[in-house]
């Protein structure tokens, strides 16, 4: 047995030897290139803090960040068929799903939850675009037309935060068919004569923006957002002609009028409130003050012309 390859050896490489450091600790912000450390970005609700740039944010941060106190209870969403075209591209569409819902811990791309926000009763409906990346299949679909039927049922606003590529090239026609579906639900929500808020995140594209997307009684959209149908790519190859600087930016669509108000991720909650207060109960904002009657008026002035 040699005492210096056995002994002495191990112990001088386990004083010299890195300490592993997990790789997720730190993000590089896409705009700035900045690291921050991830315990910061989280607590910043993944807004950078040199630059501003609003990250992409899953589910649950979504639906935490809006409700009171960040309590809400969510729905179960009704069973859809998994694979019903039976796909397969460069691997099975079955094998896509499931490594999603791993990876997420989600079941589809759609979460719907209800709780209440500035103190109103609300149904929201919330993307998660981690879950490749937010496309709208059947699952989706259905879980849209739940949210409507549920605000219906409850007579409370519906709040939408939208995150999509588009419609789910894996589920084909049925896809599709869930922009027809969603924007059903939607007009039986407004017949009710209940609210309809969207939130337009980056990205909202394809099929979504061409649906229930953009049918907000009040639409608003985070800084920076990449809304609309086709990539610029596309248009400009289509078209032939140079896109216009911030094309499709929610701040170009603000000014073109798509959208009602681009709002930064820490004043979106107050917002909402705001909107559902005004929506919700309508009302005067001050004090009413009784002004007299004209007759009133001139008999006080014959009064004062008499004294």
């Amino acid at each position: 047995m040699n005492w210096l390859t056995n002994f002495v050896r191990p112990k001088i490489r386990a004083l010299v030897r890195k300490t592993e450091i997990p790789d997720n600790l730190w993000e590089k912000c896409p705009a700035c290139e900045q690291m921050i450390f991830h315990r910061d970005l989280a607590a910043n609700q993944f807004v950078c803090r040199h630059c501003d740039h609003h990250m992409r944010l899953g589910a649950k941060a979504r639906l935490a960040a809006l409700f009171d106190d960040g309590a809400y209870q969510r729905i179960e969403l009704p069973m859809v068929p998994t694979d019903p075209l039976r796909f397969r591209d460069s691997k099975r569409y079955a094998e896509r799903l499931k490594e999603a819902q791993a990876r997420t811990g989600e079941k589809d791309a759609v979460v719907v939850a209800h709780g209440t926000v500035a103190g109103i009763a609300a149904v929201a409906a919330v993307f998660d675009f981690a879950f490749m990346g937010g496309s709208m299949g059947v699952a989706a679909g259905e879980a849209v037309v739940a949210a409507a039927r549920l605000a219906v049922l409850q007579e409370a606003p519906l709040i939408v935060v939208a995150a999509s590529g588009g419609a789910r090239m894996q589920e084909g026609i049925l896809s599709l068919m869930q922009m027809a579906r969603t924007t059903v639900a939607i007009d039986e929500l407004k017949e009710a004569g209940l609210p309809y808020l969207v939130v337009l995140t980056n990205p909202t594209t394809g099929g979504v923006t061409a649906s229930f997307a953009m049918l907000g009684d009040v639409t608003l959209a985070e800084p920076g957002a990449v809304i609309g149908f086709a990539g610029p790519r596309v248009i400009q190859e289509t078209i032939r002609q140079t896109l216009p600087e911030g094309f499709q930016r929610a701040e170009y669509l603000l000014e073109h009028g798509m959208v009602d108000r681009v709002v930064h991720r820490h004043a979106l909650k107050a917002t909402i409130g705001r909107i559902l207060r005004l929506l919700v109960e309508p009302g005067p904002l001050a004090e009413v003050v009784t002004l007299p009657t004209v007759a009133g008026e001139v008999e006080a002035a014959a009064e004062d012309a008499g004294g």
